[in-house]
């Protein structure tokens, strides 16, 4: 009886100990809950059990000794393992933090001498009896591997998925489970509107950080696809300005994404922290700017088909030890196809989204132009541009500011260095082209990556003088 992935829950029925013909039964991938009835481990027919997955508790009982193929793993059950399965594989039992698997030798007593002499006595009608029982099994076994092949198949085919690149699978999964203590809220460091991120320490003493969807997002299409997304485009692309995939976990019950760990936390949470802002000076930021660009300049122009991120932010710019910027979360990200209008549902961060697409619904790369211009200005504003990027967007002007007015203040002014200046002077001119307001007058990304690796252009005289309005560069175009 092959019961799994249903969605059931509460108890198993005692009644199912009627059955006195059942010989296989699957209720793995459930949300059943309590004990494992006695009924059903004195089923002496019973020959494979999986129940996995689930919320069972309590111990699990003594069953039939003909009772070979059989999975408890990922339950909350606690308390000695029966001695019937002294020889399990241990696989079979993880996930049950209560489980005692290491005294299980000890407590298991040898046979008695009276058992013994039977086997002298009888032994050649034992062998005989074993070797017919054998045959039966192997054949039992192999039905049941087969149908067990043909499910799992099936599984894969739906997305049952798990992947931890340089790491056994399994052990991996439970070194995160462990690490985490079970996604313990004292793990969390972030949670967004997809999930929750864990920071977790492996055995090998590798730090990673742990995406997981929430478990009702999980269940949604929309969630599932956004998740698939970002695992397929993350083992595509290596860039040294993207953050890396270490693997993945694709069930229904868990689903979450392994990442390089990232020590700074986002650039978002870093400019509103007065001691961490002071710390991310000119050029670190201007560093910044250049990494997430040539990360952009590759999504848009060496990759084929081209990949759009569509979700660039201060939120999604993630920071090293070194203070490094990285481009992450992926789960909005589309493939561009040429033989198609790629129109979408608009998807995004609000004060980040390219005007275009709330009329357009076209999803190309300017649509990150844009937002990488915003979050160019907000890097050397300290906040986020909204005055500006609402005076560009609506009266399609530029605001009549100085550049010294809009520069962080927390950071000392750069009027006596001519480099960091020219810096400042270049990146927001840049930032500027970004933010036009048809797509097509946008520069490329490609051509923002020649600008910054560029000499770069005289100060169009002293700093202090420069307004926004002289930094509305038409040598920094496009098409």
């Amino acid at each position: 009886m092959s019961l799994y992935r249903n969605n059931f829950s509460g108890q198993i029925p005692s009644t199912i100990g009627a059955l006195s013909n059942l010989s296989y039964l699957d209720l793995s991938d459930n949300y059943l809950t309590g004990p494992i009835p006695v009924q059903l481990a004195n089923l002496t027919t019973l020959e494979s059990l999986k129940l996995s997955y689930n919320n069972l508790n309590g111990t699990i009982p003594d069953f039939s000794p003909w009772l070979k193929d059989y999975n408890f793993s990922y339950n909350s059950f606690w308390g000695q393992i029966p001695c019937n399965f002294r020889l399990a594989d241990p696989s079979a039992f993880l996930g049950n933090k209560g489980l005692l698997m290491e005294e299980i030798k000890v407590l298991c007593s040898p046979p008695s001498t009276r058992l013994k002499e039977v086997l002298y006595i009888d032994l050649p009608i034992i062998v005989f009896m074993a070797f017919s029982t054998l045959c039966c099994l192997f054949v039992s076994w192999r039905r049941r591997t087969m149908k067990i092949s043909s499910q799992e198949s099936n599984a894969l085919k739906n997305g049952d998925l798990f992947s931890i690149w340089n790491y056994d699978g399994r052990i991996a999964f439970q070194d995160i489970l462990d690490a985490t203590d079970n996604f313990d809220i004292r793990y969390c460091i972030g949670t967004g509107g997809y999930g929750s991120v864990y920071k977790a320490q492996l055995p090998s003493g590798k730090v990673v950080a742990i995406k997981k969807l929430h478990r009702l997002e999980s269940e949604e299409p929309a969630f599932d696809e956004c998740f698939r997304n970002e695992v397929k485009i993350l083992t595509e692309i290596r860039h040294k300005n993207i953050v890396k995939l270490h693997g993945f976990c694709l069930h229904r019950r868990s689903m979450f994404l392994v990442y390089e760990y990232m020590e700074r936390g986002s650039l978002f949470y870093a400019l509103r922290i007065d001691s961490l802002a002071v710390e991310l000076g000119w050029r670190k930021r201007v560093k910044i700017i250049q990494g997430v660009a040539y990360a952009l300049a590759y999504m848009h122009h060496d990759c084929n088909p081209p990949i759009v991120h569509r979700d660039i932010s201060s939120n999604n710019i993630l920071l090293n030890s070194s203070l490094d910027g990285f481009i992450s979360d992926f789960g909005a990200a589309r493939i561009l196809d040429p033989y198609s209008s790629n129109r979408t549902v608009v998807a995004g961060t609000r004060g980040y989204i390219a005007p275009e697409l709330a009329y357009t619904m076209v999803v190309n790369e300017k649509c990150d132009v844009f937002s990488f211009g915003v979050v160019v200005l907000e890097t050397i504003m300290g906040r986020h541009p909204e005055e500006i990027v609402s005076t560009i967007t609506l009266l399609r002007d530029c605001p009549s500011l100085m550049l010294k007015d809009v520069l962080d203040s927390r950071l000392s002014y750069p009027n006596n260095n001519q480099e960091v200046a020219q810096s400042l002077v270049l990146v927001v001119s840049i930032a500027l082209a970004c933010l036009r307001f048809h797509p097509n007058s946008r520069p490329t990304m490609e051509q923002v990556c020649g600008q910054l690796l560029g000499p770069g252009s005289p100060l169009p005289g002293t700093l202090h003088l420069v307004s926004l309005r002289d930094l509305m560069n038409p040598a920094i175009c496009t098409l």
